[in-house]
Protein backbone atom coordinates (compact mmCIF):
# COMPACT_ATOMS: atom_id res chain seq x y z
CA UNK A 1 0.00 0.00 0.00
CA UNK A 2 2.83 2.38 0.93
CA UNK A 3 4.58 1.63 -2.40
CA UNK A 4 1.38 2.40 -4.31
CA UNK A 5 0.98 5.78 -2.56
CA UNK A 6 4.66 6.54 -3.15
CA UNK A 7 4.30 5.88 -6.89
CA UNK A 8 1.24 8.14 -6.98
CA UNK A 9 3.17 10.90 -5.20
CA UNK A 10 6.07 10.48 -7.63
CA UNK A 11 3.72 10.90 -10.59
CA UNK A 12 2.80 14.37 -9.28
CA UNK A 13 6.42 15.38 -8.73
CA UNK A 14 7.99 14.33 -12.05
CA UNK A 15 7.32 12.67 -15.34
CA UNK A 16 9.34 10.11 -17.29
CA UNK A 17 10.78 10.62 -20.76
CA UNK A 18 12.11 8.09 -23.25
CA UNK A 19 14.49 9.33 -25.97
CA UNK A 20 15.56 7.56 -29.16
CA UNK A 21 18.73 9.55 -29.84
CA UNK A 22 19.15 8.74 -33.52
CA UNK A 23 21.60 9.95 -36.14
CA UNK A 24 18.80 10.95 -38.52
CA UNK A 25 15.85 11.59 -36.18
CA UNK A 26 15.31 11.95 -32.45
CA UNK A 27 12.03 10.79 -30.96
CA UNK A 28 10.75 11.63 -27.48
CA UNK A 29 8.22 9.55 -25.55
CA UNK A 30 6.43 11.02 -22.53
CA UNK A 31 5.02 8.50 -20.08
CA UNK A 32 1.25 8.36 -20.30
CA UNK A 33 1.16 10.40 -23.51
CA UNK A 34 3.15 8.43 -26.08
CA UNK A 35 5.53 9.90 -28.67
CA UNK A 36 5.21 13.69 -28.53
CA UNK A 37 8.29 14.69 -30.59
CA UNK A 38 9.74 13.28 -33.81
CA UNK A 39 12.28 15.69 -35.27
CA UNK A 40 15.49 15.46 -37.35
CA UNK A 41 18.74 15.36 -35.34
CA UNK A 42 19.99 18.62 -36.85
CA UNK A 43 21.04 21.87 -35.17
CA UNK A 44 21.75 25.20 -36.94
CA UNK A 45 24.41 27.30 -35.21
CA UNK A 46 25.42 30.93 -35.83
CA UNK A 47 29.23 30.77 -35.78
CA UNK A 48 29.56 34.54 -35.22
CA UNK A 49 27.60 34.52 -31.96
CA UNK A 50 27.78 30.82 -31.03
CA UNK A 51 24.00 30.79 -30.60
CA UNK A 52 21.67 28.05 -31.77
CA UNK A 53 19.45 29.36 -34.57
CA UNK A 54 17.17 26.35 -35.05
CA UNK A 55 16.72 22.73 -34.02
CA UNK A 56 14.95 19.81 -35.68
CA UNK A 57 12.74 20.37 -38.73
CA UNK A 58 13.64 24.06 -39.10
CA UNK A 59 17.35 23.26 -38.95
CA UNK A 60 17.03 20.39 -41.47
CA UNK A 61 15.34 22.73 -43.92
CA UNK A 62 18.48 24.88 -43.69
CA UNK A 63 20.87 22.05 -44.73
CA UNK A 64 22.80 23.20 -47.81
CA UNK A 65 20.99 26.54 -47.82
CA UNK A 66 22.80 28.59 -45.15
CA UNK A 67 25.15 31.59 -45.44
CA UNK A 68 28.78 30.93 -44.39
CA UNK A 69 28.30 32.10 -40.78
CA UNK A 70 25.33 29.75 -40.13
CA UNK A 71 26.14 26.05 -40.12
CA UNK A 72 23.51 23.29 -39.97
CA UNK A 73 25.18 20.30 -38.30
CA UNK A 74 24.28 16.77 -37.27
CA UNK A 75 25.70 16.41 -33.73
CA UNK A 76 25.35 12.61 -33.81
CA UNK A 77 27.49 10.55 -36.15
CA UNK A 78 27.03 6.80 -36.29
CA UNK A 79 24.52 7.03 -33.45
CA UNK A 80 27.03 8.52 -30.98
CA UNK A 81 27.81 12.05 -29.84
CA UNK A 82 30.35 13.75 -32.12
CA UNK A 83 29.71 17.31 -30.91
CA UNK A 84 28.97 17.37 -27.19
CA UNK A 85 27.93 21.04 -26.91
CA UNK A 86 25.57 20.94 -29.90
CA UNK A 87 24.07 17.66 -28.64
CA UNK A 88 23.42 19.35 -25.29
CA UNK A 89 21.64 22.20 -27.05
CA UNK A 90 19.50 19.76 -29.02
CA UNK A 91 18.59 17.76 -25.91
CA UNK A 92 17.79 20.96 -24.02
CA UNK A 93 15.37 21.97 -26.79
CA UNK A 94 13.75 18.53 -26.93
CA UNK A 95 13.38 18.13 -23.16
CA UNK A 96 11.93 21.65 -22.82
CA UNK A 97 9.48 20.91 -25.62
CA UNK A 98 8.51 17.59 -24.02
CA UNK A 99 8.11 19.19 -20.58
CA UNK A 100 5.66 21.67 -22.09
CA UNK A 101 3.24 18.71 -22.06
CA UNK A 102 3.33 18.47 -18.27
CA UNK A 103 4.15 20.51 -15.16
CA UNK A 104 6.22 18.74 -12.54
CA UNK A 105 8.23 19.79 -9.52
CA UNK A 106 11.35 17.69 -10.17
CA UNK A 107 13.32 16.87 -13.31
CA UNK A 108 12.27 13.83 -15.36
CA UNK A 109 13.63 10.30 -15.25
CA UNK A 110 15.01 9.64 -18.74
CA UNK A 111 15.67 6.41 -20.67
CA UNK A 112 17.92 6.98 -23.71
CA UNK A 113 18.42 4.48 -26.54
CA UNK A 114 21.98 4.11 -27.92
CA UNK A 115 23.58 1.74 -30.49
CA UNK A 116 24.78 -1.66 -29.28
CA UNK A 117 28.50 -1.89 -28.60
CA UNK A 118 28.74 1.74 -27.50
CA UNK A 119 31.89 2.49 -25.46
CA UNK A 120 31.94 3.70 -21.84
CA UNK A 121 33.16 7.12 -22.99
CA UNK A 122 30.32 7.43 -25.49
CA UNK A 123 27.82 6.23 -22.89
CA UNK A 124 29.03 8.86 -20.44
CA UNK A 125 28.78 11.58 -23.11
CA UNK A 126 25.10 10.71 -23.72
CA UNK A 127 24.42 10.47 -19.98
CA UNK A 128 26.14 13.78 -19.17
CA UNK A 129 24.44 15.64 -22.02
CA UNK A 130 21.05 14.43 -20.78
CA UNK A 131 21.82 15.05 -17.09
CA UNK A 132 23.04 18.59 -17.81
CA UNK A 133 19.61 19.45 -19.16
CA UNK A 134 17.63 18.77 -16.02
CA UNK A 135 17.17 15.00 -16.01
CA UNK A 136 16.90 13.63 -12.48
CA UNK A 137 18.01 10.12 -13.42
CA UNK A 138 19.39 8.85 -16.72
CA UNK A 139 19.26 5.22 -17.84
CA UNK A 140 20.81 3.87 -21.03
CA UNK A 141 19.33 1.04 -23.11
CA UNK A 142 20.79 -0.47 -26.26
CA UNK A 143 18.63 0.33 -29.27
CA UNK A 144 18.06 -3.24 -30.51
CA UNK A 145 16.83 -4.19 -27.02
CA UNK A 146 14.55 -1.15 -26.86
CA UNK A 147 13.26 -1.90 -30.37
CA UNK A 148 12.53 -5.53 -29.45
CA UNK A 149 10.56 -4.34 -26.42
CA UNK A 150 8.84 -1.73 -28.57
CA UNK A 151 7.47 -4.38 -30.94
CA UNK A 152 6.46 -6.56 -27.96
CA UNK A 153 8.95 -9.41 -28.38
CA UNK A 154 9.27 -11.60 -25.25
CA UNK A 155 12.80 -10.40 -24.43
CA UNK A 156 12.75 -11.71 -20.84
CA UNK A 157 11.71 -15.25 -21.82
CA UNK A 158 14.14 -18.13 -22.49
CA UNK A 159 13.56 -17.89 -26.23
CA UNK A 160 15.71 -16.44 -29.01
CA UNK A 161 14.62 -13.19 -30.67
CA UNK A 162 16.56 -11.70 -33.60
CA UNK A 163 16.23 -8.05 -34.51
CA UNK A 164 17.88 -5.87 -37.16
CA UNK A 165 17.55 -2.12 -36.56
CA UNK A 166 18.54 -0.16 -39.69
CA UNK A 167 18.73 3.48 -38.66
CA UNK A 168 20.34 6.55 -40.18
CA UNK A 169 23.92 6.19 -38.96
CA UNK A 170 24.12 2.57 -37.79
CA UNK A 171 22.59 -0.84 -38.29
CA UNK A 172 22.32 -2.90 -35.11
CA UNK A 173 22.00 -6.67 -35.45
CA UNK A 174 21.19 -8.47 -32.21
CA UNK A 175 20.04 -11.83 -30.89
CA UNK A 176 18.22 -11.48 -27.57
CA UNK A 177 17.22 -13.99 -24.90
CA UNK A 178 16.47 -13.85 -21.14
CA UNK A 179 16.69 -10.06 -20.97
CA UNK A 180 20.17 -9.86 -22.49
CA UNK A 181 21.90 -9.57 -25.83
CA UNK A 182 23.46 -12.94 -26.72
CA UNK A 183 25.17 -11.85 -29.94
CA UNK A 184 25.31 -8.41 -31.52
CA UNK A 185 27.04 -6.36 -34.16
CA UNK A 186 26.84 -2.65 -34.92
CA UNK A 187 27.92 -1.41 -38.33
CA UNK A 188 28.08 1.98 -40.03
CA UNK A 189 26.11 0.81 -43.07
CA UNK A 190 22.65 2.34 -42.78
CA UNK A 191 20.48 5.07 -44.29
CA UNK A 192 23.20 7.74 -44.43
CA UNK A 193 25.62 5.35 -46.15
CA UNK A 194 22.99 4.59 -48.81
CA UNK A 195 22.62 8.35 -49.36
CA UNK A 196 26.39 8.75 -49.78
CA UNK A 197 26.42 5.82 -52.21
CA UNK A 198 23.82 7.61 -54.34
CA UNK A 199 25.74 10.91 -54.25
CA UNK A 200 28.95 9.14 -55.35
CA UNK A 201 27.17 7.15 -58.09
CA UNK A 202 25.48 10.20 -59.60
CA UNK A 203 28.72 12.17 -59.43
CA UNK A 204 30.60 9.36 -61.16
CA UNK A 205 28.02 8.35 -63.77
CA UNK A 206 26.34 11.67 -64.60
CA UNK A 207 28.98 14.20 -63.48
CA UNK A 208 26.29 15.91 -61.39
CA UNK A 209 26.65 16.88 -57.74
CA UNK A 210 23.57 16.55 -55.52
CA UNK A 211 23.02 17.21 -51.83
CA UNK A 212 22.24 14.80 -49.00
CA UNK A 213 18.59 15.82 -48.82
CA UNK A 214 18.10 15.16 -52.55
CA UNK A 215 19.75 11.73 -52.18
CA UNK A 216 17.48 10.90 -49.23
CA UNK A 217 14.35 11.87 -51.19
CA UNK A 218 15.53 9.83 -54.20
CA UNK A 219 16.15 6.76 -52.01
CA UNK A 220 12.68 7.01 -50.45
CA UNK A 221 10.95 7.57 -53.80
CA UNK A 222 12.49 4.82 -55.97
CA UNK A 223 15.04 2.96 -53.82
CA UNK A 224 14.84 -0.83 -53.92
CA UNK A 225 17.12 -3.86 -53.54
CA UNK A 226 15.16 -6.21 -55.84
CA UNK A 227 13.68 -5.62 -59.32
CA UNK A 228 10.20 -4.10 -59.10
CA UNK A 229 7.07 -5.24 -60.94
CA UNK A 230 6.59 -1.66 -62.11
CA UNK A 231 9.84 0.18 -62.91
CA UNK A 232 10.22 3.55 -61.23
CA UNK A 233 12.13 6.69 -62.15
CA UNK A 234 12.67 10.12 -60.67
CA UNK A 235 14.10 13.42 -61.87
CA UNK A 236 16.69 15.14 -59.68
CA UNK A 237 18.37 18.51 -59.91
CA UNK A 238 22.00 19.26 -59.15
CA UNK A 239 25.11 21.07 -60.34
CA UNK A 240 26.88 19.94 -63.50
CA UNK A 241 30.52 19.38 -62.49
CA UNK A 242 31.79 20.20 -66.00
CA UNK A 243 29.86 23.39 -66.78
CA UNK A 244 29.08 24.44 -63.21
CA UNK A 245 25.49 25.12 -64.27
CA UNK A 246 22.25 23.58 -62.92
CA UNK A 247 21.23 20.32 -64.57
CA UNK A 248 18.42 17.79 -64.26
CA UNK A 249 18.91 14.05 -64.70
CA UNK A 250 16.47 11.15 -64.56
CA UNK A 251 17.37 8.02 -62.56
CA UNK A 252 15.69 4.63 -62.57
CA UNK A 253 15.22 2.17 -59.71
CA UNK A 254 17.79 -0.09 -61.47
CA UNK A 255 20.46 2.61 -61.16
CA UNK A 256 19.62 3.17 -57.48
CA UNK A 257 19.99 -0.59 -56.85
CA UNK A 258 23.36 -0.52 -58.57
CA UNK A 259 24.47 2.43 -56.43
CA UNK A 260 23.65 0.81 -53.08
CA UNK A 261 24.36 -2.84 -54.00
CA UNK A 262 27.76 -3.13 -52.28
CA UNK A 263 26.48 -1.62 -49.02
CA UNK A 264 23.41 -3.90 -49.04
CA UNK A 265 25.68 -6.93 -49.57
CA UNK A 266 27.85 -5.90 -46.60
CA UNK A 267 24.75 -5.49 -44.43
CA UNK A 268 23.51 -8.99 -45.30
CA UNK A 269 26.96 -10.48 -44.66
CA UNK A 270 27.01 -8.86 -41.21
CA UNK A 271 23.64 -10.41 -40.35
CA UNK A 272 25.02 -13.79 -41.46
CA UNK A 273 28.10 -13.32 -39.23
CA UNK A 274 25.88 -12.80 -36.18
CA UNK A 275 23.85 -15.91 -37.04
CA UNK A 276 27.03 -17.97 -37.51
CA UNK A 277 28.13 -17.30 -33.91
CA UNK A 278 24.69 -17.74 -32.32
CA UNK A 279 24.16 -20.84 -30.10
CA UNK A 280 22.27 -23.62 -31.92
CA UNK A 281 19.27 -23.66 -29.56
CA UNK A 282 18.69 -19.97 -30.25
CA UNK A 283 19.21 -20.51 -33.98
CA UNK A 284 16.36 -23.01 -33.78
CA UNK A 285 14.13 -20.34 -32.20
CA UNK A 286 15.12 -17.78 -34.86
CA UNK A 287 14.35 -20.24 -37.67
CA UNK A 288 10.87 -20.74 -36.19
CA UNK A 289 10.11 -17.18 -35.10
CA UNK A 290 12.01 -15.31 -37.81
CA UNK A 291 13.96 -12.08 -37.92
CA UNK A 292 12.34 -8.72 -37.15
CA UNK A 293 13.25 -5.59 -39.12
CA UNK A 294 12.90 -2.14 -37.54
CA UNK A 295 14.20 1.35 -38.27
CA UNK A 296 13.77 3.52 -41.34
CA UNK A 297 15.84 1.13 -43.47
CA UNK A 298 13.19 -1.56 -42.97
CA UNK A 299 11.04 0.42 -45.43
CA UNK A 300 13.55 0.02 -48.29
CA UNK A 301 11.62 -1.79 -51.02
CA UNK A 302 12.46 -5.49 -51.37
CA UNK A 303 14.83 -5.67 -48.38
CA UNK A 304 12.69 -8.10 -46.30
CA UNK A 305 12.42 -10.47 -49.29
CA UNK A 306 16.15 -10.27 -50.05
CA UNK A 307 17.05 -11.01 -46.42
CA UNK A 308 14.62 -13.95 -46.28
CA UNK A 309 16.08 -15.34 -49.51
CA UNK A 310 19.69 -14.90 -48.35
CA UNK A 311 19.27 -16.15 -44.75
CA UNK A 312 16.63 -18.85 -45.32
CA UNK A 313 14.54 -17.64 -42.36
CA UNK A 314 11.25 -15.70 -42.17
CA UNK A 315 11.64 -11.91 -42.07
CA UNK A 316 8.98 -9.65 -40.52
CA UNK A 317 8.75 -5.87 -40.81
CA UNK A 318 7.29 -4.43 -37.62
CA UNK A 319 4.37 -2.04 -37.70
CA UNK A 320 5.62 1.56 -37.69
CA UNK A 321 9.30 0.47 -37.65
CA UNK A 322 10.72 3.99 -37.30
CA UNK A 323 9.24 4.47 -33.81
CA UNK A 324 10.10 1.03 -32.36
CA UNK A 325 13.02 2.23 -30.19
CA UNK A 326 11.09 5.19 -28.75
CA UNK A 327 8.08 2.96 -28.03
CA UNK A 328 10.41 0.47 -26.33
CA UNK A 329 11.87 3.21 -24.12
CA UNK A 330 8.31 4.15 -23.23
CA UNK A 331 7.33 0.58 -22.34
CA UNK A 332 10.39 0.37 -20.08
CA UNK A 333 9.22 3.51 -18.28
CA UNK A 334 5.65 2.21 -17.96
CA UNK A 335 6.84 -1.08 -16.37
CA UNK A 336 10.24 -0.13 -14.99
CA UNK A 337 10.58 -2.94 -12.46
CA UNK A 338 9.93 -5.61 -15.09
CA UNK A 339 12.42 -4.21 -17.60
CA UNK A 340 15.14 -2.61 -15.46
CA UNK A 341 17.35 -5.67 -16.00
CA UNK A 342 17.72 -4.82 -19.71
CA UNK A 343 19.29 -1.42 -19.02
CA UNK A 344 23.00 -0.69 -19.27
CA UNK A 345 24.40 -0.12 -15.77
CA UNK A 346 23.01 2.81 -13.80
CA UNK A 347 25.18 5.91 -13.41
CA UNK A 348 25.87 5.03 -9.78
CA UNK A 349 27.50 1.77 -10.92
CA UNK A 350 29.80 3.41 -13.47
CA UNK A 351 33.49 3.79 -12.60
CA UNK A 352 34.40 7.30 -11.37
CA UNK A 353 35.98 9.87 -13.67
CA UNK A 354 39.72 9.44 -13.95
Amino acid sequence: MFKKHLEKLNSYLWNDIGIDLGTANTLVYVRGQGIVINEPSVVAVNQKTGQVVAVGVKAKNMLGRTPPHIVAVKPLVGGVVSDFEVTEEMLAYLIRKAEANFRKVLGPRVVVGVPSGITNVETRAVRDATKNNGARQVYIVEEPMAAAIGIRLPVNDPVGNMIVDIGGGTTDVAVISLGGIVRAKSLKIAGDKFNQDLISFIRSEFKVLIGEKTAENLKIAIGSVLPLHTPLEAAIKGRDLITGLPREVVLTDTEVREAIAISVDHLIESVKEVLETTPPEIISDVMTRGLYLVGGGALLKGLPDLLAESLKIPVHVSEDPMTAVARGAGIILEDFEHYKGVLIENEDELPPHS
